[in-house]
C-alpha cells in the first residue's frame, strides 16, 4: 500500500521513497549480495541511530560505510582505532593562536556526517567514551564549550568478534547507544566471483553517485518520524522488549532505550517499504538486530550453547502478534 497522506504530502513521500530506493541501489553497486544489510543500515540512518557491524576482516564493512556516505552525498571520516588514539583526536581540541591571542577549536574526526569507527574495541575506554556524548546528544563538549555535529550524524562502528588480544570490550552502556548490530557474513561463490570480476580494472566505489544530500535526508527523517505507530504496535514493542527482563535465560534485559530504538527503526523500515504506518512484521524483522546486543545471557543459556537471537526468538513466540492494527 502506498502512502496515505494528503495529495501534496503523498507526492513528496513517494518521491522520497523513490530516492531511498535509488540510494540502496547505488550502495549495491559496490556491496554485492548484501541487500538486507544495506536496507538495515539505511533504516538506521533514517531513524537517526548508530550501527555496530561485528564481523571478521575483509567482508566489506568499511566499503559499506564509504559507499553509503558517497551515495548520500555526505561528509565521511574514518577513525582507525588503536590504543594510542586520544579522545581529543575524536572530539577535537582547543589550541592557542598567538596571532589572535585566543584559543581556537580544531575539529576532531567526529565533526562529520558519517563517522566510521574502525575496530572500535581496540581503542582505550577513555577514547571509546569520548563517542558517548556525540552518539547520544549529537554534540561534543570541549573545555566547557559544546559544539554541535552536522546533521545527519551517524556512527558506524566495526569490530572483529574473533580477535580479543589487545582489545577493550565495549561496556553495556556504550553498546546500548547502537540501535542495530549487524553481521555481514561471507559472500556465496557466485557473489564472490562477481566481486573479484568487478575489481579487476577499477574500484566500483568510484562508480557510486550521490543521489541525495544532507538537507534532503533531514527532510526525509522528518517524514519518517510521522509514520504512524498504533497503540497495538506500541504494546507489541514493549512486550517484546519487556520479555527480555523476565526470561530466566537472560541476566540483563534490554532497557526502555531499546523499546524507543525499535519503534524508530520500525517507522523507518515501514517508510522504506512504502507505508506510512508500522506493521507487526516491521517490528519482528528488526527485533533481533535491535535488541540482541543489549542483553546478557545467563550461564545456563551459554552452557546450552544458546545465542541471543535464539533466546529472542523464543520470547517472540510467546507474544501475541497484532495482525489487525489501525492504519
Amino acid at each position: 500500500m502506498k502512502f496515505d497522506y494528503s495529495n501534496a504530502n503523498a507526492q513528496q513521500a513517494e518521491a522520497a521513497n523513490e530516492l531511498i530506493q535509488k540510494l540502496i541501489g547505488e550502495v549495491e553497486k559496490v556491496v554485492i549480495g548484501k541487500h538486507t544489510e544495506i536496507v538495515m543500515l539505511v533504516t538506521a540512518l533514517l531513524a537517526g541511530g548508530h550501527v555496530l557491524i561485528e564481523d571478521v576482516p575483509g567482508v566489506g564493512k568499511t566499503t559499506l560505510a564509504a559507499a553509503l556516505s558517497k551515495a548520500c552525498g555526505l561528509k565521511f571520516n574514518r577513525a582507525q582505532f588503536t590504543p594510542d588514539v586520544m579522545a581529543s583526536d575524536i572530539t577535537g581540541f582547543s589550541i592557542y593562536n598567538r596571532q589572535k591571542e585566543e584559543f581556537e577549536f580544531k575539529n576532531g574526526l567526529v565533526m562529520t556526517n558519517i563517522l566510521l569507527a574502525d575496530e572500535i574495541n581496540r581503542a582505550s575506554p577513555k577514547t571509546q567514551s569520548a563517542l558517548l556524548e556525540a552518539m547520544e546528544e549529537g554534540a561534543v563538549t570541549v573545555d566547557g564549550v559544546t559544539y554541535k555535529m552536522p546533521q545527519p550524524f551517524m556512527v558506524i562502528a566495526t569490530q572483529n568478534p574473533t580477535g580479543y588480544i589487545g582489545t577493550y570490550p565495549l561496556p553495556e552502556a556504550q553498546l546500548d547507544r547502537f540501535v542495530l548490530r549487524l553481521s555481514m557474513g561471507y559472500p556465496n561463490q557466485a557473489e564472490e566471483i562477481t566481486l573479484i570480476s568487478d575489481r579487476q580494472t577499477a574500484n566500483p566505489l568510484h562508480s557510486v553517485n550521490a543521489v541525495t544530500d544532507a538537507d534532503s535526508l533531514n527532510a526525509i527523517r522528518k517524514m519518517v518520524s510521522e509514520v504512524k505507530v498504533s497503540g497495538e504496535i506500541a504494546k507489541f514493542i514493549v512486550q517484546l522488549v519487556g520479555g527480555t527482563r523476565t526470561s530466566d535465560k537472560i541476566t540483563l534485559g534490554a532497557s526502555p532505550r531499546a523499546s524507543l530504538a525499535l519503534m524508530k527503526l520500525s517507522q523507518a523500515y515501514a517508510f522504506i517499504r512504502g507505508r506510512d504506518y508500522v506493521l507487526a512484521e516491521d517490528v519482528s524483522a528488526l527485533y533481533a538486530p535491535a535488541v540482541a546486543h543489549r542483553i546478557m545471557l545467563s550461564q545456563a543459556a551459554r552452557l546450552e550453547k544458546k545465542t541471543a537471537p535464539d533466546i529472542l526468538a523464543e520470547i517472540a513466540r510467546t507474544i501475541e502478534v497484532p495482525y489487525r492494527t489501525a492504519r
